[in-house]
């Protein structure tokens, strides 16, 4: 179990900003800077990781799996490139649009910036960049999906490992009810798009449609992340900057 409350630091600046992102990305095992977090920007810091699937309201974790299988009969893909793995189906639902149980990530804490200064009309609020080490959240994961990744020497997992172990949405909740707590995983998507490769982007979801990613680092492991509060009066500074970087 995580200790203490979950970190949450003001950004002063850009300066601020880029060191405060990078911080513990020395890694004597690569002997490269590589930073362990994911990133995710959002406009409002007021605003939770609600999913667009907890959005909906009502019994949302009664129709997951109906929309889902709904996309999939009408969506317009040729049938060259229609997917044959359920998690590739649910991440180009995301894509598109659909509720889901994914929140959308970043390697890239630009990108994420980039997502929290996007809109002028919340230039009056805090913005925030969520940061998650994805090296430490997969000690907490069920024996069966860590030694997934643990085989691979990966941190998070691929369209493909995920089809070795939770093929399914219901395999992945079988699983979450055999365990008897709640995790939280990351996994990359296929490259559907340009955008998807140029965002550096990952999706995380919770190991239940009603569990919430927030909840679970501030109730059970606030050490695994926190938040950069992105003042309001800085926010048309580093969107100048952002810009100007080509982000």
């Amino acid at each position: 179990m995580g200790e203490g409350a979950l970190r949450e630091t003001g950004i002063t600046g850009w300066a601020d900003f880029c060191e405060r992102a990078f911080a513990d990305s020395w890694r004597p095992d690569l002997a490269r800077y590589r930073s362990p977090y994911a990133f995710r920007g959002m406009v409002d810091a007021a605003d939770t990781l609600a999913t667009s699937l907890q959005r909906l309201g009502g019994p949302y974790q009664e129709t997951e799996r109906h929309l889902l299988r709904t996309f999939i009969r009408y969506a317009d893909v040729e049938p060259a490139h229609r997917p044959t793995s359920e998690w590739e189906w649910m991440a180009l639902a995301q894509h598109h649009g659909l509720p889901t149980r994914l929140l959308d990530w970043t390697f890239s804490p630009f990108v994420a910036l980039h997502f929290c200064t996007l809109s002028p009309q919340y230039y009056d609020v805090d913005g925030v960049v969520w940061y998650v080490d994805c090296t430490q959240t997969l000690k907490h994961l069920p024996v069966r999906l860590r030694q997934e990744l643990e085989r691979a020497r990966a941190n998070v997992f691929s369209i493909e490992m995920l089809d070795r172990t939770v093929p399914t949405l219901e395999a992945l909740d079988d699983l979450a009810a055999a365990s008897g707590e709640p995790f939280a995983m990351f996994f990359e998507p296929p490259s559907v798009s340009a955008r998807i490769v140029n965002q550096r982007a990952l999706f995380s979801m919770m190991s239940h449609p009603r569990g919430r990613f927030d909840d679970w680092l501030r109730e059970a492991h606030p050490d695994l992340g926190g938040r950069l509060i992105i003042p309001a009066g800085l926010k048309w500074e580093l969107r100048n900057k952002l810009d100007q970087a080509n982000i």
